[in-house]
């Protein structure tokens, strides 16, 4: 798994003891944070996935995980076994909470199932905002049909038929067609109120 690791650990004997696991699970670029700004070193160093270790794990960088977590997958080994916080971490975007001493043989399954988590997750997301935009379209065209039944006295399909007729006479998407339509029935209506 040839992968660029960004590893952040505050404690620099627990950071080399990972980094060499690290190492010993076959993973060849593994670069320390250096400094406290998780960010900067996530836009130098942009990696394939971000490690943090911690020896008492901090709801302060909860903040900064759920800032990284939406771009890059996120595996957090924590030196104690805390339920809630566990629960909080994911919550935050962490797609692997474990604790600390974990034997090197575990490291690679845990960071592929890790990464396949967050590419699963990526997928449902895209998936979900393509059924909303699919959604919201087809709400504008029963608002842009409901529009021409009532003020042209059409039928549905006759509004339908001239909904996309117009699309294709000005060769844009029928969606583009209907927002501009909606939006401009709208302006005219609020324009025409005293």
């Amino acid at each position: 798994m040839s992968l660029t690791i960004l590893l952040l650990d505050t404690e620099a004997d627990r950071a080399r003891a990972l980094e060499q696991r690290l190492s010993e699970a076959g993973f060849a670029s593994v670069v320390q944070a250096e400094g406290s700004d998780i960010a900067a070193a996530v836009e130098r160093v942009r990696p394939d996935l971000i490690i943090i270790d911690m020896a008492l794990p901090d709801r302060d960088a909860l903040e900064d995980i759920r800032a990284l977590s939406s771009i890059h997958p996120v595996v957090m080994f924590a030196g104690t076994d805390d339920p809630q916080f566990a629960q909080e971490a994911i919550a935050a975007g962490v797609c692997s909470y474990n604790v600390s001493g974990v034997a090197p043989e575990h490291v690679k399954p845990i960071l592929a199932s890790a990464i396949a988590l967050f590419q699963r997750y990526r997928r449902v997301e895209a998936e979900l905002a393509a059924a909303r935009a699919l959604l919201d379209e087809r709400r504008q065209i029963e608002r842009a049909k409901a529009i021409l039944m009532r003020d042209r006295k059409m039928t549905e399909p006759e509004a339908y038929r001239w909904l996309q007729k117009r699309a294709m006479n000005e060769s844009r998407k029928l969606a583009q067609i209907v927002a501009e339509f909606v939006e401009s029935h709208e302006k005219a209506q609020k324009d025409a109120k005293p």
